[in-house]
């Protein structure tokens, strides 16, 4: 393959290099950079899955935009599962940049699916393991609807039940109970709008970051809401808070049920609402899985293993 400049030579390679090496143990591959010209060996399957992986990559490091592990292994699994096309659209289609000017997309066809559902629909359900994205692209397009002037505000709500923790051992008054559990919240937006631009709009109300217990007997209108953490409500909490949605409003509830932090016995709110919404018009159900992992490669593996453990757990369970 012919680079068309060194700025694209050192996008598509990486710092040290670290790219190349990575798609050679993906591919089994040999790359080698000779000027601008990158040499692909190996068997013959070798290198058309790796030509194939920086070619749908071709819009990023052509541009000089680096590219990321997490770039490579997705392309790797579209190429795979025969949707590189789907994916080389993804590489040409900026969501938003962040403060920094950095250009955020979708990764994988399911993340454009999301992306796509709460666009088209009222109420958009997102369940999947961590580091799929869920959080941070409903935020992406919370942030998109209040610039387009869609909606006045964005509501960003989670329950506070963590593992082993309760509030009441926290310092503090009640916000400063709350709020670390609503720093993954907090870090999008710093993200997207800077941490100056996220406190002014939230001194003027146009941002509301609470947590759910805030959310009773209150209606949400003119507002894109979003419920993180959702495995952790109960079946009363999740239809208090659906119910509070207003009108010309949007929703967005994300979870991973797999990480349930409920008292034993206690039901998962967000697992009735997948069961009970399914087909109801005005509502998406997105489902992502350990290949839309876009933290660091080794959490897809990790939530593959526990998967792995789950799956023994639940045949001897039988």
């Amino acid at each position: 393959m012919s680079l068309p400049s060194p700025e694209a030579a050192l996008a598509l390679a990486g710092p040290l290099e670290t790219n190349l090496r990575r798609l050679e143990a993906l591919t089994g591959t040999s790359l080698v950079f000779y000027g601008l010209d990158l040499r692909i060996q190996g068997r013959e399957s070798q290198v058309s899955r790796a030509h194939a992986v920086l070619s749908s990559l071709k819009p990023l490091w052509e541009s000089g935009e680096p590219i990321a592990t997490v770039d490579l292994q997705t392309a790797l699994t579209a190429f795979d599962t025969n949707r590189q096309e789907e994916h080389g659209v993804l590489a040409r289609q900026v969501l938003t940049t962040t403060r920094q000017g950095r250009p955020l997309r979708a990764r994988t066809p399911r993340q454009r699916a999301f992306i796509d559902a709460i666009e088209r629909h009222d109420l958009t359900l997102a369940i999947g393991p961590a580091g799929t994205g869920k959080t941070f692209l409903a935020t992406i397009q919370a942030v998109r609807f209040l610039q387009e002037q869609r909606v006045e505000r964005i509501v960003l709500t989670r329950p506070a039940v963590e593992a082993g923790e309760r509030l009441g051992f926290l310092p503090g008054d009640l916000q400063q109970k709350v709020d670390p559990y609503l720093r993954p919240l907090y870090d999008a937006l710093h993200n997207l709008l800077g941490a100056e631009r996220t406190a002014a709009l939230q001194e003027k109300g146009i941002i509301e970051v609470a947590p759910l217990a805030y959310m009773r007997g209150r209606t949400l209108a003119d507002s894109f809401v979003i419920l993180d953490e959702a495995q952790n409500t109960t079946p009363a909490q999740m239809r208090m808070t659906l119910t509070r949605l207003g009108e010309n409003s949007r929703m967005v509830v994300t979870g991973d049920i797999t990480q349930i932090d409920l008292p034993p016995g206690q039901p998962s709110g967000l697992i009735e609402a997948a069961e009970v919404l399914g087909g109801v018009e005005g509502v998406a159900l997105c489902r992502f899985s350990d290949a839309d992992v876009v933290r660091h490669p080794l959490v897809q593996r990790l939530v593959q293993a526990y998967a792995r453990k789950d799956e023994r757990g639940s045949r001897q369970g039988r």
